[in-house]
């Protein structure tokens, strides 16, 4: 693939979605539901906007009276008592928007706490095919970028709009009671302005979604490079990362760029207005001349005037941004979800073929069909069922759906046709926290979280420190992570990067003995364990198997040859089933497989004994040169000519 098409085929990947047409009336509405519960705090920041509002559009009148009572007509008394008057004024209007402040700014921290919790809650229960589409990136853009540009909206945005819009008003009308000439001539003045806001609309809600969409392109990539820090460094590609980050990083600047270069035509166009309309009135207050406290006061109303309206502006911008943030966050919790039990109608599903037998199966597959895309399937008419107690093994090629059988039984997946029953009920029709509880799994990668051993091992509520030990234990590790510092409550790092691949294995290995669960799903759990501690293990599974039905992924055979049942699985098929010994038998499938793996692990022998067998060699052929170089020389003479070639 050429390096332009794998371009556009990750750019095609991290594109969002085409967002519509949306309305902000019902984005606000949506975000009102998270900012309800502290209502409270926002009608007292409304009460605290309204009063100030009141205090601020009194000053000016403060200042005529002052002026045009004292100044004018020397009157000491009338001065001080205006002076002390705008003084008092001014310190109510200070407290009052601190109150305003506060109140908004915890209103809005805790709304948006509930909503980032409710993404988080989405990103928690939603199935695992939305993952498998989803940059994370983006993800983690949502739960945090795009919900803080919602957070500036709720803190100084829409309760300060309010008290903008009124002491707009409350101006207005006290201009035109002044002087309805002068409020004539600024009220024209205003028109363009607020024109203006409402063409620069468009694109400025366009250039903030183009913001996210690059901050969230930005994040993924950031993630991606830095998970994957060891194959960049062993394959010396900091070039091409480098390459490509700075292609995103482009992208993200000139997309800021369009977003303040609009912001910036706003603003410069209010201020000019503003110009205008004082210059306006001051030509016009040539033809009606009016007192010195009046023109004062005018002066000052048509600058507060300007001001709530620039305000009103650079929140229009916060709106934007924020809508376009609320736009992105609600396309996420808008994506359909799996159904639980509860909303599941049970009248869709395949009957367990053993129901009528007897106890059912604790897993069954009936007539299953299931691909991770729609045109490419993984398994096909799969029919299958485990009774209660049994250990069973499934094998196959790779490819042939083994991980896949796991995955449906935890429904992580759902099925595209029939049917996958635990304890005898159809895994829709159950609940999926209770469905999970019944088992324990061991994966082959195991992930690790920042913690204390005990944590992970118990990894549900707080730790029981006897039980993580009798796990530990009984699968023989207990001496291995008691010799680290603290014990069981040595730190865990990172994704568990400060244990080896193999002691991951054992701790994932003592979660399932702790969680004690009636059925085992082990995933290949062996696959990065060296032979003395996965000898270790076998004999430590045979207390983890007892009394317990087992599913055992595998595929080195030589680890489920004692498996009661072993389903053979090819290209998405039941193959074949049975025990080890009357599969060889058979031939077919398993046989191959069986013959393959002898040859490789003889292959790998012979590797082994002949690296042993030349480091043997190496090790007497460097002692004989040691000895000869230690061996001392006949006469000086032997040695002059061999330095001097």
């Amino acid at each position: 693939m050429s390096r332009d098409r794998t371009e556009a085929v990750l750019e095609a990947f991290h594109e969002e979605r085409r967002i519509g047409r949306v309305h902000d009336l019902r984005l606000l509405r949506r975000l009102w539901d998270y900012l309800r519960p502290q209502q409270g705090l926002a009608w007292v920041a409304l009460a605290a906007s309204l009063v100030t509002t009141v205090v601020v559009l009194a000053r000016p009148l403060v200042m005529r009276w002052a002026i045009d009572h004292g100044v004018v007509v020397k009157d000491q008394v009338t001065l001080e008592r205006g002076g002390l008057l705008l003084l008092a004024m001014l310190l109510v209007e200070q407290l009052l928007v601190f109150v305003q402040t506060y109140t908004l700014q915890v209103a809005g921290a805790r709304a948006i706490a509930d909503l980032r919790t409710a993404v988080f809650a989405f990103l928690h229960r939603t199935r695992l095919r939305f993952f498998d589409t989803q940059p994370i990136g983006r993800l983690v853009t949502r739960v945090t970028n795009d919900t803080d540009a919602i957070l500036e909206l709720f803190g100084s945005g829409v309760v300060s709009a309010v008290g903008d819009v009124l002491r707009l008003v409350g101006i207005g009308i006290i201009l035109a009671g002044i002087d309805p000439r002068l409020a004539s001539t600024a009220g024209v003045t205003v028109a363009p302005a607020v024109l203006l806001v409402l063409l620069l609309r468009p694109s400025l809600r366009r250039a903030f979604r183009d913001v996210r969409a690059k901050t969230a392109r930005l994040s993924a990539n950031m993630d991606e490079q830095v998970a994957g820090m060891t194959v960049v460094q062993a394959f010396r590609r900091q070039g091409a990362a480098e390459a490509d980050f700075d292609a995103i990083n482009v992208q993200y600047r000139e997309a800021n760029l369009r977003a303040i270069y609009f912001d910036a035509m706003q603003d410069a166009a209010i201020d000019m207005v503003m110009s205008v309309a004082i210059a306006a009135i001051v030509v016009r207050l040539g033809y009606h001349p009016a007192s010195f406290g009046t023109l004062v006061a005018y002066n000052m109303y048509v600058l507060l005037f300007f001001e709530p309206l620039s305000a009103l502006a650079q929140r229009f911008t916060l709106l934007q941004s924020a809508m376009a943030g609320a736009e992105r966050i609600f396309l996420l919790l808008d994506t359909p979800d799996i159904e639980d039990g509860q909303r599941w109608s049970s009248g869709t599903a395949t009957a367990p073929a053993s129901g009528a037998k007897g106890a059912p199966a604790v897993l069954e597959f009936v007539h299953v069909s299931f691909g991770y895309k729609p045109d490419v399937p993984v398994l096909s008419d799969m029919s299958f069922a485990i009774p209660p107690g049994q250990h069973t093994a499934i094998v196959g090629y790779t490819g042939a759906g083994k991980s896949t059988i796991g995955s449906l039984a935890l429904r992580l997946y759902d099925v595209q046709s029939g049917s996958v029953h635990v304890g005898g009920t159809d895994v829709r029709a159950q609940d999926r926290t209770e469905l999970r509880r019944r088992f324990a799994v061991v994966p082959q990668d195991v992930y690790l979280f920042p913690g204390t051993l005990a944590d992970n091992v118990a990894m549900d509520g707080e730790p029981d420190g006897h039980r993580v030990q009798d796990a530990l234990e009984r699968i023989g590790s207990l001496d291995l992570f008691l010799r680290r510092p603290d014990g069981l409550n040595a730190v865990v790092g990172e994704r568990g990067s400060n244990y080896s691949a193999g002691e991951r294995q054992l701790i994932a290995f003592a979660r399932a003995l702790y969680r004690d669960a009636e059925i085992l799903l082990l995933d290949e759990a062996t696959a990065s364990i060296d032979s003395d501690t996965e000898a270790r293990l076998q004999r430590a599974l045979g207390v983890l198997l007892r009394d317990r039905t087992a599913i055992v992924i595998a595929h080195r055979l030589s680890t489920i040859r004692a498996a009661e049942r072993i389903l053979v699985l090819h290209r998405g098929r039941l193959a074949q089933e049975g025990t080890h010994a009357d599969l060889l038998a058979a031939g077919g499938v398993y046989a191959r497989l069986h013959a393959l793996q002898a040859v490789a692990e003889r292959s790998a022998s012979h590797l082994v004994v002949r690296s042993q067998l030349g480091d043997s060699i190496t090790g007497r052929a460097s002692a004989t040169l040691d000895a000869s170089d230690r061996r001392p020389e006949r006469n000086g003479d032997q040695q002059g000519p061999m330095r001097g070639r």
